[in-house]
């Protein structure tokens, strides 16, 4: 195995809308369920149909430490919540030097919840932030 085929650590970029809202040190729950609807057809009983139906995608979870780029989720968030549309963004895996790996172009992306780091000074964690999405689909870019 070599470094140009698995990446042993990696950043997410995250942009919405053309803002670059920085680098995220996990990315979880891209992925999509497809709901299936079997139908029995008569005369034929050596199997049932298997239909797809509707696309299910799940909400998208990145989180960080608290750098400066915190800064720039909650600008996107304020002028978000100021007036919810859903818009374009991009998810691009980085290797550690930043250079890309893989991107998906997201649609419709909303946000869902923002989490704020706890300052605990009796701790030696870093304070993290986390960023929940709800999206329309996504594909690779």
């Amino acid at each position: 195995m070599t470094d140009s085929i698995f990446a042993t650590s990696v950043f997410f970029r995250l942009a919405i809308g053309g803002d670059d809202l920085g680098a995220f040190h996990t990315c979880t729950g891209m992925g999509a369920e497809v709901e299936i609807e079997s139908y029995a057809e008569g005369g034929n009983n050596g199997f049932t149909w298997n239909l797809p139906g509707r696309v299910t995608w799940s909400n998208i979870t990145l989180t960080r430490p608290v750098t400066a780029d915190t800064v720039k989720i909650g600008r996107w968030l304020d002028e978000t919540l100021r007036r919810v549309e859903p818009k374009e963004g991009e998810i691009v895996a980085l290797k550690p030097d930043l250079t890309p790996i893989v991107g998906w172009q997201v649609f419709g992306i909303v946000p869902v919840r923002w989490q704020g780091p706890s300052f605990d000074p009796s701790s030696s964690q870093a304070a993290v932030e986390t960023l929940e999405i709800a999206h329309e689909g996504l594909r690779p870019s």
